[in-house]
């Protein structure tokens, strides 16, 4: 492993202790962890925004819960989701049945 790829990707994706101790696990979530890194990489290259790496996947992680198209975000981040239609327009209505 190239000495300058680990500290990135221990900076980038935190892995401070492995869930398994088998040469096979400790494999497996390094792998997963590249390819994480990789992925998130090429979107860093896609994006016409100049992400650093790092603040790119800081908020990266806070935009998972956020319905929103994700190249749109990614060149354009300051930019306030859209609203979706029909989900606050009106209130909801409570039916009580007398008892």
């Amino acid at each position: 492993m190239p000495s300058r790829l680990w500290p990135a990707l221990k900076q980038s994706m935190k892995i401070k202790t492995f869930v398994g101790t088998s040469e096979n696990a400790v494999r497996t979530q390094i792998w997963t962890a590249l390819i994480a890194m990789l992925l998130i990489k090429s979107l860093q290259i896609k994006s016409t925004f100049d992400w650093s790496l790092s603040n790119l996947v800081a908020l990266l992680r806070q935009q998972l819960f956020v319905y929103r198209d994700l190249f749109t975000w990614l060149n354009n981040p300051f930019e306030p989701p859209p609203a979706l239609e029909g989900i606050h327009d009106a209130q909801l209505t409570l039916g009580f049945i007398p008892a």
